[in-house]
């Protein structure tokens, strides 16, 4: 049967990036506490083309899933990453995993559990060097300052997002990154919540007020003094209660006791 993909190309023009995005599949992830997780991804997988080459082997990439039977670890991501490039041949791979994650949560008063989604992101890619970076978005509670002071009676709060990315020395988990979010927004959110919940979360972020500028100062400060990240970068974005826009904040940084991946 003909192989037309490997047919050779006359206009000497090499691609960077050629595979497949929006993939939807089940993965399997490390949990904290209950070992493994299994959640669905959207995923891209890509690889660099040389100029001689008329396409890629797309179907490819899909076995490749296969083999590694749909188990997405963070010390696996480099061996998921190579086996792609050497696969097809490629100088350079780049794969993205995205996909929601849910830890058990309690209410800070009746303690009742719930499930909180946290959206977590793996981007890696091999070359010469591997690269991988990992990201969690985190909801949390803002509550301004400047409205606290000036009214006579409550505040306008709102509902934030922190956005962590980080590259790491030593394997971080997941949990632990949500974590670090929950404790510099005004307070954490809860999927499930009773009125006695309602009251002490309410009353939590009008003692804890904060602009984005202080909830990413504070996460900054949480992350430079982990010595597992090599690199962070932080955005916190607040949907505001009382305008008609977001607030936001970001900044990145190289921490200076870390290192390379």
């Amino acid at each position: 049967m003909r192989d037309v993909q490997n047919e050779r190309d006359s206009r000497k023009i090499p691609i960077d990036l050629v595979g497949v995005r929006n993939l939807s599949y089940p993965i399997i992830v490390l949990d904290r506490q209950q070992n493994e997780q299994r959640t669905v991804a959207e995923i891209s997988m890509a690889v660099s083309l040389p100029h001689h080459y008329r396409g890629t082997h797309m179907s490819r990439f899909i076995e490749v899933l296969e083999e590694f039977q749909g188990k997405v670890t963070l010390s696996q991501m480099e061996h998921i990453t190579e086996h792609l490039r050497k696969v097809l041949h490629a100088d350079r791979a780049e794969i993205t995993f995205q996909f929601p994650y849910f830890m058990r949560r309690y209410a800070p008063v009746t303690n009742l559990p719930s499930y909180s989604r946290y959206d977590v992101t793996f981007w890696s890619q091999k070359s010469d060097t591997f690269d991988l970076v990992t990201t969690v978005s985190v909801p949390v509670q803002t509550l301004c300052p400047c409205s606290k002071e000036i009214s006579e009676a409550g505040a306008h709060n709102q509902r934030g997002r922190i956005d962590i990315s980080a590259r790491m020395k030593n394997f971080v988990w997941i949990e632990e990154l949500v974590e670090i979010a929950e404790r510099c927004g005004s307070a954490p959110l809860h999927t499930l919540l009773k009125r006695e919940d309602e009251k002490y979360v309410t009353e939590e972020a009008y003692n804890n007020a904060k602009f984005v500028e202080d909830v990413l100062r504070d996460t900054a400060l949480a992350l430079e003094a982990e010595p597992r990240i090599s690199w962070y970068k932080v955005r916190v974005v607040s949907s505001e209660s009382i305008h008609n826009h977001d607030a936001f904040a970001e900044l990145e940084r190289h921490v200076a006791h870390g290192g390379s991946i």
